[in-house]
């Protein structure tokens, strides 16, 4: 039996330029952190008499022996990826629901791939998990989604990824200050919005960008370097960490009008009057967790007028897709 530990993840700058339609023209460049809220799978074989070759335990358990019969895509492709012929079961959990903007869906790619890699006693680096989990989500299931997620899920920790014209990446890892953290880590919230979405559904609208989101993309990048003099700044200034955060927010709604709504425009402008420095939606947008910058007194009036199961603290973590416990 093994169990397999892999973090989700925050983007602060540069999502939408890891998109294949983009970074094969122009070059994607993406900041991202993990943190300590996680995906969590374990993967056993099946010893004795099986009624069913095949058990896969998500929002839906599933007793397949035929495995094209499996409804759960990502686990369908990665079994036959690796050819997995013998009775398994898959077993998955997170601290956070699905579809809010975390990168969940990549996380369980790496997670699983990551787990049946160390069943199999092959010793896949970080950067082939991410290559794999990248080659199932967007070759094989076809998803306009982005690059930047299998990568965070794999290497961990806070990172600038380059995303070559060639499908080279760079990862870059960003190192902080130990009170630089702290007080990043006491300023920062997330906001559940009620609402879950399908990135596939919001990135197609920019999965192939037109002239003006084009332009929109190049502003967002450039911003990538004011990101990076940020976080080696040995200070944290929450203020302009919200400023930083809002821009980035701007750039997406021009971007792909998809991304807002009527409600999540009010939630963001609850959030302004009660004392953030301001945010962004996470990952495709359109619902998911709103990434707030606030003084203490913010996180307090906002999470008044918002359910408090609503608001997540949480910490920034560098571990990567990690085994947790192997046992033959």
């Amino acid at each position: 039996m093994i169990i397999v530990r892999t973090p989700l993840r925050i983007s602060f700058a540069g999502g939408g330029t890891d998109l294949p339609g983009y970074y094969k023209k122009f070059e994607g460049k993406v900041i991202s952190t993990t943190i300590n809220k996680f995906i969590y799978i374990i993967i056993k074989k099946q010893v004795g008499f099986v009624e069913y070759k095949y058990r896969i335990n998500w929002s839906k358990s599933e007793f397949k022996n035929n495995i094209n019969k499996i409804e759960n895509p990502i686990a369908r492709e990665i079994l036959k990826l690796f050819k997995i012929n013998f009775p398994i079961e898959i077993t998955t959990f997170s601290d956070i629901p699905a579809q809010t903007g975390l990168g969940s869906s990549s996380a369980f790619a790496v997670g699983l791939i990551n787990g049946i890699s160390k069943l199999l006693n092959k010793n896949l680096t970080k950067k082939k998990v991410a290559e794999l989990a990248f080659k199932i989500e967007v070759k094989i299931l076809k998803r306009k989604i982005g690059k930047q997620d299998h990568y965070a899920s794999s290497y961990g920790g806070l990172n600038k990824y380059i995303f070559k014209k060639n499908e080279k990446v760079i990862v870059k890892k960003i190192k902080l200050k130990k009170n630089f953290i702290n007080k990043f880590q006491k300023s920062c919230i997330l906001l559940f919005t009620n609402q879950t979405r399908n990135a596939h559904d919001v990135l197609k609208n920019q999965a192939n960008p037109k002239k003006k989101q084009i332009i929109e993309f190049k502003k967002m990048k450039n911003e990538i370097f004011e990101f990076e003099k940020f976080f080696k700044n040995s200070l944290y200034d929450a203020k302009r960490f919200g400023f930083l955060l809002d821009r980035q927010w701007n750039f997406k709604k021009k971007i792909n009008r998809l991304v807002r709504s009527d409600y999540l425009d009010k939630v963001y402008k609850k959030s302004l009057k009660k004392g953030s420095f301001g945010g962004k939606l996470l990952g495709a947008g359109n619902g998911g967790f709103y990434l707030f910058s606030c003084n203490n007194s913010a996180i307090s009036k906002i999470t008044n007028i918002f359910r408090s199961e609503n608001i997540i603290k949480f910490k920034l973590d560098s571990s990567g897709s990690k085994v947790m416990f192997k046992k033959n």
